[in-house]
């Protein structure tokens, strides 16, 4: 059965480029992200696993774990992290699991059979403090990921779990973002002490709360 938004990500013990991880206590309290390669030495996943090093430090700042996987095994990892490490500029600094048995990728379904019946997809799971799925993303082999857009998502995610907004079309952090439907005018005037503007009655743009509170300390 696929996973769904809001399942609990399921656990498992694996070895990794540094070392053996029991992955949500290796996620601990924080968020994290685990994404697939279909196999090592392939030149898409090399571009990837080079961008998801230099764009760690984004994903530090916002409390994201990273965490690759690939189906091929540990001694090949090695080998392929020094050729991420010349052609893309960056040496890998995030574990990667050696899959070679396919347990996770078929725990997580990463292995669609119609696409490849023995190499993972290019799959994104996306999951929150509490375990939970919050986003996935299944790309084709041929296409790789776009990483700036995984850092934006996560940043709506973020802000989204923590105020009673949503995101509209192609926000980016900073725009403005939409009251929550669930949220009345009247409640909305304590959580949205700047104000908003009704386009419509189920339409309500408000500026970026946790933007618009740190302006206000300013």
């Amino acid at each position: 059965m696929a996973i769904r938004l809001g399942d609990t990500a399921p656990d498992f013990t694996a070895e990794t480029t540094e070392g053996t991880i029991k992955f949500h206590e290796w996620l601990g309290d924080g968020w994290g992200i685990l994404f697939s390669h279909p196999k090592d030495y392939t030149p898409v996943c090399t571009t990837e696993l080079g961008e998801a090093a230099r764009l760690k430090p984004q994903f530090d700042k916002r409390g994201v774990k990273v965490i690759g996987l690939s189906v091929d095994p540990l001694d090949r990892h090695a080998g392929w992290a020094k050729d991420i490490e010349e052609t893309q500029g960056t040496a890998l600094n995030f574990p990667v699991i050696a899959d070679g048995e396919r347990a996770v990728s078929n725990l997580y379904e990463m292995i669609h059979p119609n696409a490849s019946e023995t190499f993972t997809v290019r799959s994104v799971f996306v999951i929150g403090p509490d375990k939970k799925v919050k986003l996935t993303l299944t790309y084709p082999a041929s296409t790789g990921r776009n990483f700036d857009e995984l850092l934006r998502v996560i940043d709506s995610l973020q802000l989204t779990a923590n105020y009673s907004v949503a995101t509209p079309v192609n926000w980016n952090d900073g725009d403005d973002v939409i009251i929550a439907t669930s949220v009345s005018d009247q409640d909305a005037k304590e959580k949205f002490p700047n104000g908003w503007t009704t386009v419509k009655p189920y339409l309500r743009l408000t500026k970026q709360p946790d933007k618009a509170a740190a302006a206000a300390s300013e």
